[in-house]
């Protein structure tokens, strides 16, 4: 994927666990290129490793192998501080439980990321009321998330996610928890942001429905992950 002639990829992840059987190997070798402004789902199996690998990809763990490249850089070679500094700024997580903070509005928990980058306030600010009004919150933007139904907190974390104008949005199940209307108002909107702004995602997903409408699926089966053909629309 690239934005603004950066790239990032991921070459021969691989990620194993100690276990009291010994060593559990999760991700064997996998190859990942997301696409620019296109939205990408990844299936499998439960316990397949489609979170580890997100996980991975979104440097909230390292890898046992491999490399990610972030402009020909391999990340992982830098120390902590730099890492989570390049996690805040260039990658935005949506997760299936919101993490929303509570005592804080919703206008807020968007703004969280930014402040957290050292942005000036007044420009978080103004970004976070132009994200509030594209997910369609803009009446609910003073709410607490107790306030707030399971699909407005999901679409606050979605806001959230893309404060820091990131690289990449790694969605992890991010309607496994929501009614079926509400399922689908977020795909629509997740699509919408793709279509029209160019934002990249990677989805995690059981859904069917979510997944028939992404641009590409990739399947994680034994650890590799390759891309399924799919039916033409």
């Amino acid at each position: 994927m690239t934005a603004n002639g950066v790239t990032l990829q991921a070459e021969g992840l691989s990620k194993s666990f100690p276990t009291p059987r010994g060593r559990l190997d999760v991700l064997k070798g996998v190859d990942f290129r997301p696409e620019p402004g296109r939205v990408t789902a990844v299936v499998g199996a439960s316990g397949a490793g489609k979170s580890t690998l997100l996980h991975v990809l979104g440097t909230l763990d390292r890898p046992t192998g491999g490399r990610v490249l972030y402009d020909g850089e391999d990340i992982f070679r830098w120390d902590d501080t730099r890492l989570a500094r390049f996690r805040n700024r260039s990658i935005g997580f949506i997760f299936q439980f919101h993490h929303l903070l509570p005592e804080f509005s919703a206008l807020e928990n968007v703004m969280m990321p930014g402040l957290m980058a050292g942005r000036p306030r007044e420009d978080v600010q103004h970004d976070a009321m132009a994200i509030i009004e594209r997910v369609g919150l803009v009446d609910r933007r003073d709410h607490r998330p107790g306030q707030l139904s399971g699909g407005e907190q999901q679409r606050v974390a979605v806001g959230r996610a893309l404060i820091n104008k990131p690289l990449l949005v790694l969605a992890d199940e991010p309607s496994g928890n929501l009614d079926r209307v509400a399922s689908g108002l977020l795909q629509d909107l997740i699509f919408n942001l793709a279509r029209d702004q160019g934002e990249t995602f990677v989805i995690v997903t059981h859904d069917d429905r979510l997944a028939v409408r992404a641009d590409r699926v990739m399947s994680l089966e034994d650890g590799r992950l390759s891309e399924l053909v799919k039916e033409p629309s």
